[in-house]
């Protein structure tokens, strides 16, 4: 199997000591005060607070899931990542008022902000506190979906399962982002920025050169089997493969993301970067920032897809070897069940001693001798995992050195996410649970040590959570999906209706949330659009 050289290996080492060592400077300084290791003390530029908006945006996870639906779609993956949520069409309107409305409350948390419209009775403690549940769940889905990726991300490039490197990635998040708070999130999030830039450049040079005549209908349907990819229209119906199938109706589909974003966007504004902005004006100038920065990713998105679709068609001329595979591991190993296949082609490709003789053997009858690099791009359903095109392309199209600075683009991505959820969730619970209820009086150091242990509560459940799911966009369609409906009457209502009480908002927090967790519980593969009817219409 090929995995990485010394220089790429050096390279993210080299990032990761960096990064705790950011971490151990910046602990005093974030240790100072509540606001300084929540909200840098909202002394932090607005230049600084838009590239780290921007970075927050652009994970690994989200980035990975793009590419596979640019991958199936082509240009008519925008009307699903792009509504859904890649485009981030709710700055409008975080950018115009709902940023400035949640920063001149002057509190530090959506939660506390609970006490300043509703007042400090009890209805108003209560919704405080659904407020700290409803955040502290959408960040379990969040980490979740985050910790899969990277997982299936990682794995390509280490001799470890998914999980492993799942595991690697949450104790150097720990480690980090306990340590150094908002700071360090900022900190993270503009190297990460930088990164990205300098991999935008060399991922759209590289895709240019190696697509110089060649004839994009042609090789998107023999590699996709999808006729209309290179076309820019909606379809009604378009060809989808296995396991994706709910976003056959392409009209449907983006019609209901792009409804879903509007009626989102008008709840949005509760962000510590916008608590801890210096003013209203730059709110709205970082928020202006991070729409231009943002652009940067679609470039890098189309070369990673384009570079794929070369990739696969080498890989795999003919397609029926992929359904072969799939059942001859299968009928060797059993029943597998969906959210372990990545762990059962793990095993295979890291120690294939361990495995039936006939299996190996007719494994490598069908892909050849070096048969990992092509394995670990099947999917459970004898399909291509679209999910896996972005590290694929790192490991064979990119040469050594850059490949290992855009994977620390790329770790920087999902540090900058993992930081961000943490910082936001564990302020909720501090400020807005312990501070608030438990310990009123309690000191500084006691609120920041009870914020890395309930930090590392909630990173541990997200990773439980991330075993049992079967793939990023199952994760992500359910956040986006049933989550968001449980969360979006009663965050729009708050703002927008004077005569909406406290009560009402805990209640709808509580019901939504509920019925949210029990959809995807009992219908986790149910299409995102009927997700967000069911829990709205509960």
């Amino acid at each position: 199997m090929k995995y990485l050289n010394y220089v790429d290996y050096g390279i993210i080492l080299g990032y990761l000591l960096v990064l705790l060592a950011i971490g151990q400077f910046l602990k005093k300084r974030a240790s100072a005060s509540m606001e300084d290791y929540f909200l840098g003390g909202r002394k932090m530029p607005w230049w600084a607070l838009g590239m780290s908006s921007m970075a927050a945006w652009v994970d690994m996870t989200g980035t990975m899931v793009i590419v596979s639906f640019l991958y199936l779609l082509g240009p008519r993956a925008m009307y699903i990542e792009g509504f859904r949520g890649g485009a981030c069409l709710v700055l409008v309107f975080i950018m115009l008022f709902t940023a400035k409305w949640h920063r001149r409350s002057g509190v530090i948390t959506g939660a506390e902000w609970m006490v300043f419209r509703f007042g400090n009775d009890k209805w108003a403690k209560f919704a405080r506190v659904t407020s700290v549940i409803g955040a502290v769940g959408g960040v379990l889905g969040l980490l979740a979906y985050s910790f899969k990726g990277a997982g299936l991300f990682l794995s390509m490039f280490l001799p470890f399962s998914p999980m492993t490197c799942s595991v690697i990635m949450m104790i150097v998040t720990i480690a980090y982002t306990m340590e150094a708070g908002f700071y360090g999130v900022i900190v993270t999030d503009i190297f990460q920025s930088i990164c990205i830039w300098i991999a935008v450049i060399f991922i759209v040079i590289v895709a240019m050169i190696k697509t110089t005549g060649i004839d994009f209908t042609a090789l998107s349907t023999s590699v996709t089997g999808n006729n209309n990819w290179v076309s820019t229209f909606p379809q009604w119906k378009t060809e989808m493969p296995a396991g994706y199938e709910n976003y056959s109706f392409l009209t449907l589909a983006g019609g209901y993301f792009l409804l879903k974003m509007f009626f989102q966007g008008l709840g949005t504004g509760a962000d510590p970067k916008y608590f801890g902005a210096r003013s209203d004006r730059e709110c709205g100038l970082l928020n202006f920032m991070c729409g231009w920065l943002m652009m940067l990713r679609w470039p890098l998105m189309l070369g990673f897809t384009i570079l794929g679709l070369l990739l696969v068609k080498s890989f795999f001329p003919d397609h029926t070897i992929l359904t072969q595979t799939a059942d001859l591991i299968k009928s060797h190993l059993g029943n597998i069940p969906n959210y372990k296949w990545e762990e059962v082609t793990a095993a295979i490709i890291n120690n294939p001693a361990a495995q039936p003789a006939d299996l190996i053997t007719g494994i490598k009858a069908l892909l050849g001798e070096d048969f990992a690099p092509k394995l670990m791009l099947i999917k459970f359903n004898g399909t291509i995992n679209p999910e896996r095109i972005l590290p694929a392309v790192l490991l064979h199209d990119v040469p050594m050195g850059m490949r290992g600075l855009i994977i620390v683009a790329l770790l920087a991505a999902a540090m900058s996410t993992f930081n961000s959820l943490i910082n936001y969730a564990t302020g909720f619970f501090t400020r807005d649970i312990w501070q608030a209820y438990v310990r009123p009086k309690a000191s500084n150091k006691e609120l920041i040590s009870i914020s890395w242990a309930f930090g590392f509560l909630l990173v541990v459940s997200g990773f439980i959570m991330a075993y049992y799911t079967t793939s990023i966009n199952q994760i992500w369609g359910w956040v986006m999906g049933g989550l968001a409906a449980g969360f979006a009457v009663p965050s729009i209502l708050r703002l927008y209706w004077w005569r909406f009480n406290a009560g009402g908002y805990g209640i709808g927090m509580i019901v939504g949330m509920a019925a949210a967790f029990v959809q995807n519980h009992f219908w986790p593969n149910l299409a995102e659009w009927f997700q967000f009817t069911y829990v709205l219409g509960t």
